[in-house]
């Protein structure tokens, strides 16, 4: 069998691969804006964030249209001339995921097993899309430990697949929203966990707090494609 060598030095070229999770109008589709020349998967409907930026955008309802997306991406020369592809969100896609498979299963916790051996294969499918950036969003989920402390995650339907979902990205931030000295707000991407809150950042590159835009982000890792 023939080996093939890959060098470390080449990973930064197949582009950043990236979740970014927060809560409902923390603002994560905007964050699309700052991706260069992005297509949208978006199957949440709310796009009216960055309805000013003339971005492309195809409409996850059902497995075929997800099917027939990433067919497109891989296949299609028009599909070329994006540089990034946004899924938002990756936790509206696992509801698309879940009600196809509880109609093909009457019994619910095999619905959810399935769900999740599907969901693992079109994330690792679209972050694996070679030369493009790929950012999926996910909705934030709240929990309280046995120490009574709040801690802050992505979510999805379904605690094992919920539990996976960091494991598939190199970089994990969280969009937060908070109060600046004068009372407004202030939006900034937390790149490295305070123990309560999920973020890593496996590259190293990034300080503990980012401005909001990943195509400075992807210029600070060296992810061009």
């Amino acid at each position: 069998m023939a080996i093939q060598l890959k060098n470390t030095g080449d990973l930064h070229a197949h582009g950043l691969k990236v979740l970014v999770y927060g809560a409902a109008g923390a603002g994560k589709t905007s964050l699309i804006k700052t991706l260069p020349k992005p297509i949208v998967l978006s199957a949440e409907g709310g796009l009216l964030s960055i309805s000013d930026s003339n971005t492309a955008f195809i409409e996850i309802n059902s497995m075929s249209d997800l099917h027939e997306a990433y067919q497109w991406l891989t296949e299609s020369d028009e599909a070329k001339g994006f540089e990034s592809v946004a899924l938002d969100s990756i936790s509206e896609i696992a509801e698309v995921v879940l009600a196809h498979e509880k109609k093909v299963n009457k019994d619910g916790r095999a619905a959810y097993g399935e769900m999740d051996v599907q969901l693992s294969e079109i994330i690792r499918a679209f972050r694996d899309l070679p030369n493009r950036h790929v950012l999926m969003t996910a909705k934030l989920e709240k929990q309280q430990d046995e120490m009574g402390r709040m801690l802050y995650f992505p979510s999805l339907p379904g605690n094992k697949t919920a539990q996976k979902l960091p494991y598939f990205f190199d970089e994990v931030l969280a969009l937060r929203v908070e109060k600046d000295a004068e009372g407004g707000n202030q939006r900034a991407l937390m790149c490295d966990s305070d123990g309560l809150w999920l973020a890593k950042d496996r590259s190293g590159k990034l300080d503990a707090w980012e401005a909001p835009d990943l195509g400075e982000i992807i210029n600070k890792i060296g992810g061009e494609v």
